[in-house]
């Protein structure tokens, strides 16, 4: 029997093809610094509170930028908004974070890097507007499969800071993430081409200005408050990318800090939790994902509170802690992965496609401004006791199974057989 992630990924063709596979590009850049990005600001001398802040500036700047991205989007196209933008957020920082000394530039960093959510409206759209609905939970899948797969050269993450020690490293990796994102960009260009639903939103905001369309955005909060799976589907997103911005800063900082993983070995951890993510996305996830999404969304929750727990519970200065860690990220390479996926999936699933960048702009900007305050509030509670933060995570993990019994209570929503 055929494996429903190999035929999409054989059956892709345009834009969904170019889209999925340069994604690994991201991944190698980078996702071999994310696992050290807290601890290399803790080294240059940034507080928990430092880096709660910076979260947070990163989070609002994400604010403004998914505000602008549908006009944006409309106005250039998704393919040039996507190589313009995927410049300015990655590569810029990428050069600032190889250059930093203190807070002031992680600050000025963080300000950049919140203009990803310009390219996110617009890659998503360069990558599901041409795609087949049916495939679509079987692309996201793929997509962040991708990711995963890159973390499977996070050792020589570890070998550059056992031999050049961690700031020195981290600003090789960094330089490093400069480049490949820059191939990246260069490729998904070239392999690209503008969509169809691009074209026609670029002759209709022809002669407009940017404030113009801002304007008409009242129209778009009419149709996102009246579809209850947008609704939903936003309210998910906002749970899901929450909890995943405070594990993301605050893991590296408990793992570090209170169980006293050396160094060279954080990035083993996130290597063995993507292993098991792509396991489970070859194996047990395709087959969770053909009818409705409530039991994967609450399997999702439920695997996620698991490891999370888990990861509170794993005592300090103990050989045990090891193995408790590995098993708190077979979790968390369940719950986190799939649960990735479905948010994206159910975003693309219920927005309307007429207005599809302007409705993922709106969805963007309340999403981020939802979650904008976690990351100060991540810092503060982490500074009190590294487990607090992921206390928080547990609660909010809680609310998702909440909100999903409710919502799938009222409606069943199927998702039409790959």
């Amino acid at each position: 029997m055929n494996n429903p992630l190999l035929e999409t990924a054989r059956a892709l063709r345009g834009n969904p093809r170019a889209c999925v596979y340069t994604e690994p590009l991201w991944g190698l850049s980078m996702n071999l610094c994310l696992p050290y990005a807290s601890v290399y600001m803790i080294a240059l001398g940034i507080s928990d509170t430092g880096i709660g802040f910076i979260a947070t500036v990163y989070m609002l700047s994400q604010v403004v930028f998914a505000l602008l991205s549908g006009p944006i989007t409309d106005k250039l196209g998704r393919r040039k908004t996507t190589a313009l933008f995927d410049f300015v957020a990655w590569c810029i920082p990428c050069l600032i974070w190889w250059r930093a000394e203190n807070f002031w530039f992680f600050l000025v960093a963080a300000l950049f890097n919140g203009a990803m959510k310009v390219p996110t409206n617009s890659w998503d759209c360069l990558l599901v507007e041409d795609a087949e609905k049916s495939r679509i939970t079987h692309i996201y899948s793929l997509v962040i499969m991708c990711g995963h797969l890159s973390a499977l050269f996070a050792p020589i993450s570890a070998i550059l800071v056992s031999r050049l020690a961690l700031v020195p490293a981290i600003r090789i990796l960094y330089i490093n993430a400069f480049v490949v994102m820059s191939i990246k960009i260069a490729l998904l260009y070239a392999f690209s081409h503008e969509t169809g639903t691009g074209i026609r939103r670029r002759q209709e905001t022809a002669g407009k200005n940017l404030w113009d369309l801002l304007a008409g955005y009242g129209g778009v909060l009419r149709i996102i408050g009246g579809s209850p799976g947008t609704l939903f589907s936003l309210t998910i997103t906002a749970l899901v990318g929450a909890v995943g911005m405070i594990n993301t800063t605050f893991w590296q900082v408990i793992a570090s800090q209170k169980l006293l993983v050396p160094d060279t070995l954080l990035p083993f951890f996130p290597m063995l939790r993507s292993i098991i993510a792509i396991v489970f996305f070859w194996t047990v996830i395709p087959h969770l994902t053909t009818k409705t999404l409530k039991v994967p969304l609450l399997a999702g929750f439920a695997s996620y509170i698991a490891g999370q727990t888990l990861l509170v519970l794993t005592p300090v200065s103990s050989i045990a802690r090891y193995p408790l860690l590995c098993a708190s990220l077979i979790f968390d390479g369940f719950g986190a992965g799939i649960l990735a996926m479905l948010a994206e999936s159910l975003v693309a699933l219920h927005v309307n496609k007429a207005e599809r960048a302007r409705v993922m702009a709106i969805q963007h900007t309340i999403i981020m401004f939802a979650t904008s305050p976690f990351g100060w509030i991540g810092g503060v509670l982490s500074g009190i006791s590294r487990n607090l933060p992921f206390v928080l995570t547990i609660c909010m993990l809680c609310i998702g199974i909440i909100v999903t019994l409710v919502f799938y209570q009222k409606k069943e929503n199927p998702v039409p057989a790959a």
